[in-house]
């Protein structure tokens, strides 16, 4: 009964007026930038954190999450029409989906992946609803030790699940760490690694972090890869509805990658990429020599498209609950909610039940929306991938200067986004993932206050974190997670999974 009572506050303010608005603007924005190839949900959101300053929380945390499930629909639309995934998640469906598009069978590609996406995330966004409540609870147990320890296994899940090398993972990490040094010291007050700055008293600005390395580092990198790569896939799309053979062959799939995603998009590191990985992975197994991967099966696409929906919403599931994100937009999520002074973290459930009840049920109808937006507008999309790469990148440069500056109404933090977006671009050519950066970056002052916190406490007693049984079990599964990914075994098989979408 709690559950119906809260989701009845949940609807209540997500069917407002205002929030139906914002809700709307972010699943077209999402669907844009997921349809445009080099502009993910972590490069938009870095870009809008600007814009939120003048809006309240409830409609600018509704629109950023918009944008972020939104996207994920968007991404399939490019990865099945011209082999160009919009969204990193969307890489494996433009294995099956392309080919599909190939044979004059796009339509029920996209209507596989809109409404296996629709499905996943109706279903993951009711996985949410029933389980952060208890975790809540639980998460009112936790004291400065405890969170610690669980920021200790958010890391080495980031490295663990990060795709690529590990000692890249790990490298990422610890410049993220260090660079969240960057401050002043919150016991003693003295600034650190400022090196007489007085911009830098307060730390790195968090905006100029993402917009730099995820915006303008991309920006390079796509500005970087051939112009015959950008070919726009012309041949009109037909036969929207799937046949009755492909919603047979298609149905298992969705339901099974909605498990998959709803599952991994918990873990920390997880989210949708790894869930559309996997999924494509398990479908290709189960479906054996019989299956048609790699040459247009239906299944290719729905797998992994309900898995990257259902990922993406169960990701918010530690962001809202324990105030920890699982992922780079998550990071962006509470680097969002900070911004707009709540604080991330079990309390926001009673502190603010509209804003948590209301991004839940705001992602039911933004699932709606976005299905009732995406199979119609096809033609839209196709015409807007026509958009030539020197219109639409000054433009978007000029964008992220214009909210960069608005943020402390200084030069600075453009300058410093300018250092990272070229920092960004050298990550790209050493095929380093970005991702744990921002993790690390986000995860590290709370760390370092979380550790300091818990030694004062104990009187400087390091055995606290291993006689608090909460904060030991956490440890104990960080320490296996290193020993599991160690195994020559799961090692190849974790390369393999990864090489999968390659």
């Amino acid at each position: 009964m709690d559950l119906l009572h809260n989701l009845a506050i949940g609807f209540e303010t997500a069917l407002s007026l205002q929030n139906l608005a914002y809700a709307f603007m972010g699943a077209v924005l999402g669907t844009l930038i997921g349809v445009l190839p080099g502009l993910g949900p972590t490069a938009t959101i870095a870009m809008l954190l600007p814009s939120i300053y003048s809006l309240d929380s409830t409609p600018a945390l509704i629109m950023l999450a918009g944008i972020y499930y939104g996207s994920q629909y968007g991404g399939s639309t490019t990865a099945i029409l011209i082999n160009v995934p919009g969204e990193s998640a969307s890489v494996v469906t433009a294995i099956d989906g392309y080919q599909m598009a190939r044979q004059g069978r796009a339509g029920p590609a996209l209507a596989a992946a809109g409404l296996g996406s629709f499905f996943a995330g109706s279903v993951a966004t009711m996985v949410l609803a029933a389980f952060a409540p208890p975790l809540t609870e639980l998460a009112f147990k936790f004291g400065p030790a405890e969170y610690f320890s669980l920021m200790v296994l958010g890391l080495i899940g980031a490295v663990v699940l990060a795709s690529g090398s590990l000692i890249k993972a790990i490298a990422m990490i610890i410049l993220g760490l260090l660079l969240g040094q960057i401050n002043t010291d919150v016991i003693s007050g003295v600034p650190r690694y400022s090196f007489d700055i007085p911009q830098l008293t307060d730390g790195i600005g968090f905006v100029a972090i993402a917009m730099g390395v995820f915006g303008f580092g991309e920006i390079i990198a796509n500005l970087g890869r051939p112009a015959e790569h950008r070919e726009v896939f012309t041949k009109d799309v037909k036969g929207l509805w799937p046949t009755r053979e492909d919603f047979k062959a298609a149905f298992p799939s969705v339901l099974r990658g909605t498990a998959l995603g709803s599952c991994l998009g918990v873990l920390p590191g997880g989210g949708s990429l790894l869930s559309s990985f996997a999924a494509y992975t398990m479908e290709k197994k189960i479906a054996g020599a019989g299956g048609r991967f790699g040459k247009g099966d239906i299944r290719g696409v729905a797998g992994p498209e309900s898995a990257n929906n259902a990922g993406a919403q169960t990701s918010f599931i530690p962001m809202l609950t324990l105030g920890i994100p699982p992922n780079p937009v998550m990071a962006l999520m509470v680097g969002a909610m900070t911004i707009k002074g709540i604080q991330p973290g079990p309390q926001v459930m009673s502190s603010n039940p509209q804003l948590f009840w209301g991004l839940i049920a705001s992602m039911w109808v933004g699932n709606l929306m976005l299905i009732v937006l995406n199979l119609p507008l096809i033609g839209i999309w196709i015409r807007l991938l026509t958009v030539p790469y020197r219109f639409l990148f000054p433009a978007i440069l000029t964008f992220c200067c214009i909210g960069l500056y608005t943020i402390n109404n200084s030069s600075f933090d453009v300058y410093i986004a300018v250092i990272f977006g070229l920092t960004g671009y050298v990550f790209y050519k050493l095929g380093c993932e970005p991702a744990p950066l921002l993790l690390g970056f986000i995860l590290g002052p709370m760390m370092e206050e979380n550790l300091r916190r818990a030694l004062l406490l104990s009187r400087g007693d390091w055995s606290t974190f291993l006689t608090r049984p909460l904060s030991a079990g956490l440890l104990i599964a960080s320490l296996a997670m290193i020993v599991i990914v160690a195994l020559p075994s799961i090692r190849a098989k974790r390369q393999e999974a990864f090489a999968e979408g390659d």
